[in-house]
């Protein structure tokens, strides 16, 4: 069971309806929690939303986003969370989990250390999951969890926030490479880290995951260059 309170006049937000509007768009193949019930009400000034899904067999890979230690996941289930973020990236939807204006002005601000403009227009657009980490995904039977973030980002986005979330440990960090290569070995999924790295130093500034800063400004510098980053002209 999921439920949402908020201000009367703020209800039917992002983190509101986004829930309802993954289990009528988003593919059934994709492996998540089925939703079965809505229910609202309001009580004085705040609003209540209680969402009833199914049983979730297993556990999160990890109790924390950031990843401290090797997940140990079989082949399969990496064949099983590609296969789902294809689908999930066809899916059609108006829902921005990333917006370009956002890109515009956080990009530049915190990527600032890279010699050289910042580019922030994405080479290419999909849908995704919006909070692929650690511990909104199960094992050893692949499950999806937590859908009030999904919607269009810059492609790559997933597999990037996932390989972002795993640089505590480096060799879930080159497993993730290796396993989702074909989101993140191009353009776009190398502009899509710097997106990422982008969201997670503007969040470590209100104390998030401090742990991960140095291996973040790390990896901005590794792939700056490749995707034009202080190159001249």
């Amino acid at each position: 069971m999921r439920v949402v309170r908020g201000p009367v006049e703020k209800a039917g937000g992002r983190l509101w309806t986004r829930p309802e509007e993954a289990e009528r768009l988003v593919d059934r193949r994709v492996p998540r929690p089925r939703l079965h019930l809505v229910r609202e009400w309001a009580e004085g000034q705040d609003a209540y939303r209680a969402e009833l899904y199914d049983h979730v067999e297993g556990r999160a890979v990890s109790p924390t986003p950031v990843l401290t230690g090797a997940p140990g996941l079989t082949a399969a289930w990496w064949s099983g969370l590609r296969t789902a973020l294809g689908r999930l990236s066809g899916v059609r939807t108006e829902r921005a989990a990333v917006r370009q204006a956002y890109l515009d002005r956080a990009m530049p601000k915190y990527l600032g250390f890279l010699p050289g403009p910042v580019p922030t227009v994405p080479p290419a657009w999909s849908t995704a999951h919006g909070d692929l980490h650690w511990a909104n995904l199960t094992g050893s039977q692949l499950t999806i969890l937590d859908w009030e973030g999904w919607g269009t980002t810059p492609a790559g986005y997933d597999a990037a926030l996932l390989h972002a979330y795993s640089l505590a440990v480096p060799e879930a960090a080159e497993r993730v490479r290796k396993e989702l290569s074909g989101a993140l070995a191009s353009e776009s999924g190398r502009f899509a880290e710097l997106v990422v790295i982008t969201e997670l130093l503007q969040s470590a500034e209100r104390g998030d995951n401090l742990e991960l800063v140095p291996a973040l400004r790390q990896r901005a510098g590794e792939i700056g260059n490749s995707i034009g980053v202080g190159r001249a002209g």
